[in-house]
């Protein structure tokens, strides 16, 4: 009604006459809403003159009046800021509100100059009352604003807030605030890098103290069990002569002592030497589980020679603890089946068979046969409470490699190859090879061998250098001017030896043979200047006491390569009785002086100088375990009842019924004993012949190996296996067997394979 009453005051100006009361009359009676858009629509087109019908119809053409913000500041006497204020009317005061947060924002960012929309305006100010609470934000305010991209890319200009009304104290704020919160920043970061390096350092401390503590405890533990072990050497040692001869418990553990593949020696490679004695108790810790074909083969062997013990027939069931004989597998097995650990290492974690074994040796006496000693071997002994008859696992390690085996003859005062030994990089080696080509001018053939038990070795031809006619022609006609010899030699071995060097395994090169030599080590040797050398093996027994007693000793048969052994002959025949005790004895006592016991076998070389026409005997190797001629000969000497003597004589006693013919005896003392070497893999057999001369043995061996490869190979591989003609004829000296015929010759072309390679 107030708005009806101002337009007739205003009705002489003219706008009255397009005015309808009556309609005016009746929008005063609507919402107050509508009225809203109908006082604003009358407003609007107030300025324009436009006639409307209606006050609640838009008019056709929308006026749109605009005044200017220069700087952010409004010149109060512009004629169109005065034009919108009066238009305004009531609303004013709130447009006036949202026309100051504006100014504002133009001010504090140096706009130049900014054009508003006021019907924008006023829609801002209508909603800033019925929406917003505090003030209106950036976005709204620019949307009132007829030139926006314009004001738009002076707000996004880098620093023109600082341009601006209060400009160098926000800058000054800004440059603080972001100095603090980088201050802040930083010293949060060295904060978490302090704490993170405290935790890391105190974790790192924990674990490095922990595993002090862990270290010193096993080497406590260690160190309490290799004194146990002393102690208990001692009260072995002291009374061995009462054990010996006593009822006794043998454990043997045919462990390899290193984290091997294979990791223990098949079962019948280590056949218990113990058995052939009456008062004797075997306990052997198998390797693997034992199929039905193995345990038949056992119970049929040990009732061989005792058919009236009916309960040997049941010797490799676990189940019967009172027989003389008795296998255990390890429950570890079980649970590392591609396991790479030794036998002792699976022994020790094997708790059940660790009781059982207590509970077979107490209150006996007893002790341990080790393999190759090792840690656990001491450990497995502490369990146990028993002494082990062999060498302290450092002692092992030390000589019972090639070096140490020189070292073991080079105190003991007995001849040895020229070599050098503890080879551990290329121009070591290439210096003193130089070195023992001068020396030995007369060799033509120089091994290498590994310090590993599991090595291999090779085998390169001195006569196809280049240098070694002139430095042979040289020798003979100025004698030996080392100096140049060296030299000569030092530029042709690598070439040399790149190119004629063989390993024994023909599958691999030299550079991968090469590569392992000197990362385990190993000794160059030179091999006897002969054209028919023989290698004898001796094994013996260093008694705790102090006694050296020799077990086992033969004859090696090898291959024509020189680098493979096919077999052995007992007795040997190759050196005279007395030579070969004199020369063990002193071996055996230098393994006493270092502190070595149990089983050693040493393996020499007898020959003829090809020069010189002297005999000589080469100590060649060492090994500080029970080997696998010993096992065969032990497992022959439990088949026949024989007895081997260091007289080189083997003997098989007769009974009465036997002695009555000659054809009986001889029917009797003849034979073949089968070894079965791997059941598992079925990769290797082995096999004894007894016969009452070396030609009778010999020839039954190669007529059993045909026949075995005949039945194994079909008409396709015939020839095919290594079993047959694989080399060339063996030729057995005749200081050894005698002379054989032509045509027995002929039938000893065989080759066997055989799980050590010897050195030749």
């Amino acid at each position: 009604r107030q708005l009806k009453w101002d337009f007739q005051k205003h009705s002489d100006t003219g706008l009255g006459k397009t005015l309808d009361f009556k309609e005016m009359e009746t929008a005063i009676d609507k919402s107050e809403n509508e009225m809203k858009v109908t006082v604003y629509f009358f407003y609007c087109n107030k300025t324009q003159k436009h006639r409307s019908t209606s006050l609640a119809e838009e008019p056709e053409n929308e006026c749109k009046l605009t005044f200017t913000i220069k700087q952010g500041h409004i010149n109060p006497s512009d004629k169109d800021l005065i034009v919108f204020k009066r238009s305004s009317g009531l609303c004013w005061s709130s447009v006036e509100q949202a026309l100051r947060p504006l100014c504002q924002l133009l001010q504090a960012y140096a706009v130049p100059m900014a054009v508003v929309k006021a019907e924008q305006l006023v829609k801002l100010a209508q909603r800033w009352n019925g929406e917003w609470e505090g003030a209106p934000p950036v976005s709204s305010l620019i949307s009132v604003l007829y030139n926006q991209g314009k004001v738009l890319d002076v707000l996004s200009r880098p620093g023109q807030r600082f341009k601006g009304e209060g400009g160098a104290k926000a800058a000054a704020v800004h440059i603080q605030s972001c100095w603090r919160r980088y201050t802040a920043r930083s010293a949060y970061l060295r904060y978490c890098r302090c704490k993170w390096a405290v935790g890391t350092i105190s974790l790192s401390w924990l674990m490095h103290t922990q595993l002090c503590r862990v270290k010193k405890a096993l080497q406590a533990r260690r160190f309490s069990h290799l004194e146990n072990q002393r102690c208990r050497a001692q009260h072995l040692a002291a009374n061995w002569n009462y054990i010996q001869g006593s009822k006794r418990t043998i454990i043997h553990i045919p462990s390899l002592g290193r984290s091997h593949p294979a990791s223990a020696l098949p079962p019948c490679l280590s056949w218990p030497s113990a058995l052939i004695y009456e008062n004797v108790e075997v306990i052997y810790v198998c390797p693997m589980h034992l199929k039905e074909d193995m345990k038949q083969y056992y119970s049929s062997l040990l009732k061989s020679n005792r058919p009236q013990e009916e309960s040997l027939a049941e010797t490799l069931d676990t189940s019967l603890s009172k027989t003389q004989f008795i296998m255990l597998t390890p429950e570890a097995v079980d649970y590392f089946p591609n396991h790479s650990m030794c036998l002792s290492s699976l022994l020790k974690y094997s708790p059940h068979t660790l009781q059982r074994i207590r509970r077979l040796v107490q209150g006996k006496h007893s002790y341990i046969v080790p393999g190759v000693a090792h840690v656990d071997d001491l450990a497995v002994a502490d369990e146990l409470g028993v002494p082990l008859m062999g060498p302290e696992p450092a002692v092992s390690q030390l000589y019972g490699t090639k070096s140490g085996a020189r070292k073991i003859f080079r105190a003991a005062g007995v001849e040895m190859p020229p070599g050098a030994e503890d080879l551990y990089s290329l121009e070591q080696l290439h210096e003193r090879l130089a070195e023992l080509m001068v020396q030995h001018l007369d060799v033509t053939l120089w091994l290498f061998k590994m310090d590993s038990e599991l090595g291999g070795s090779a085998l390169c031809d001195v006569s196809h250098m280049k240098s070694y006619a002139w430095a042979l022609n040289l020798y003979q006609r100025y004698g030996p001017d080392t100096w140049r010899m060296v030299a000569q030699f030092l530029k042709e071995i690598p070439e040399w030896l790149s190119s004629h060097a063989h390993p024994a395994n023909t599958s691999e090169h030299w550079a991968g043979f090469l590569q392992t030599f000197l990362r385990q080590g190993g000794v160059v040797e030179a091999r006897p200047p002969s054209h028919s050398p023989s290698c004898v093996t001796v094994d013996l027994l260093l008694e705790p006491g102090g006694h050296i007693s020799m077990l086992s000793c033969g004859d090696l048969l090898q291959s024509p390569c020189g680098l493979k052994v096919l077999g052995s002959s007992v007795p040997q025949t190759s050196l005279c009785s007395d030579t070969l005790q004199w020369i063990y004895t002193l071996v055996g006592q230098a393994c006493l002086e270092k502190g070595i016991v149990g089983h050693v076998s040493v393996d020499m070389v007898s020959f003829i100088h090809h020069t010189s026409k002297q005999h000589k005997v080469w100590a060649l190797d060492l090994h500080l375990s029970y080997s696998d001629h010993l096992a065969m000969t032990q497992m022959l000497l439990y088949s026949t009842q024989g007895t081997l003597s260091c007289q080189n004589s083997f003997e098989v006693p007769m009974s009465n019924t036997e002695q009555e013919t000659e054809e009986s005896a001889e029917k009797k003392k003849q034979g073949t004993l089968f070894a079965l070497y791997d059941s598992s893999e079925r990769r290797q057999i082995g096999m004894i012949v007894v016969s009452d001369s070396p030609q009778r043995a010999l020839l039954t061996f190669a007529h059993n190996l045909s026949v075995i490869h005949q039945e194994i190979s079909s008409s396709r591989t015939q020839g095919g296996t290594n079993f047959k003609v694989r080399v060339n004829v063996l030729m057995i000296p005749s200081a050894f067997y005698g002379r054989l015929s032509e045509e027995e010759q002929t039938t000893l072309h065989f080759e066997c394979m055989h799980r050590r390679c010897p050195p030749f």
